[in-house]
């Protein structure tokens, strides 16, 4: 159970542009974190690099948080999104009543399911977007907004859609799973991850532990069109930078802004390269 303290303040919103703003918006009056908007439907919601967020009201659940992380040297203002995003993995989890492990996170900001006839390898159910303002000042902001589809059924999804994305609904096999229930699970875990972080302590080993990516053959997709082959080693539990080594064993560390995609390579590529697949593989 989440305690009294720990919001500072909380709406819910029928139908909103988008969190992040009405977020942001309170931060600049002046409200002190951690405040919480959630939306049943965002009209204008948008995902990183300026890509969009749809889902149909009451499929989802659509939220926002607020911090003011000056206790964060500005290189770790990532691990505000990191903490969203492993607090959401666990109670979607329990939740859904999945297997401890079977969600991932797909570095930088995507909760996802493996699937092995999807064209990616995977199929996304929750994305994350942090948006930070006056980094390295007295008066750091920063929003943390993530959507997450929860029951969504598979029919209702858009056709352009259907082969990279999933809903705890579908990954249950039908289970219904009510926003409610999915936001105070969520809660309850982003409570002491918070604490945590504000006392200097960070979940580097789960950070690392649910990496989709980590030892296997990868494809990014850098901005200008370029593609690039390697094999993910892991992550930077510092920095939050991928690293990847290539063909000679060089290895190097994208961040979050040097890349567009990162995916899977297709499996006959990972045989060749004798990369084993992960766990908490679904059809």
């Amino acid at each position: 159970m989440t305690s009294s303290e720990f919001l500072s303040r909380n709406e819910r919103f029928r139908s909103v542009a988008s969190t992040n703003d009405i977020v942001r918006t309170w931060l600049t009056e002046g409200t002190p974190e951690v405040c919480l908007a959630v939306a049943d439907e965002q009209t204008a919601g948008r995902g990183r690099s300026g890509r969009s967020w749809v889902a149909p009201g009451g499929a989802a659940l659509l939220l926002s948080l607020g911090f003011r992380p000056t206790y964060l040297e500005p290189d770790r203002l990532w691990r505000l999104g990191a903490i969203v995003a492993l607090a959401m993995a666990d109670a979607a989890e329990e939740v859904a009543g999945l297997p401890m492990g079977h969600l991932r996170l797909k570095w930088p900001n995507d909760i996802v399911v493996e699937a092995r006839r999807a064209p990616r390898g995977m199929r996304k159910v929750a994305g994350v977007l942090g948006e930070t303002d006056g980094a390295g000042t007295a008066d750091v902001t920063a929003v943390v907004g993530i959507g997450v589809n929860n029951d969504w059924r598979r029919g209702e999804f858009p056709a352009e859609l259907v082969d990279v994305m999933t809903s705890l609904r579908e990954v249950s096999r039908g289970r219904q799973i009510e926003t409610g229930v999915l936001l105070d699970a969520f809660l309850s875990r982003l409570e002491p991850r918070h604490l945590a972080l504000r006392d200097g302590h960070f979940d580097v080993a789960g950070w690392h532990d649910r990496q989709v990516t980590t030892g296997r053959a990868i494809r990014i997709e850098m901005p200008g069109g370029e593609v690039r082959q390697a094999t993910a080693a892991g992550v930077d539990g510092a920095t939050g930078a991928l690293l990847v080594e290539d063909e000679s064993g060089a290895e190097t560390e994208f961040r979050a802004g040097d890349v567009i995609h990162v995916l899977l390579a297709p499996e006959d590529e990972a045989a060749a390269n004798g990369v084993s697949g992960g766990r908490g593989v679904t059809n």
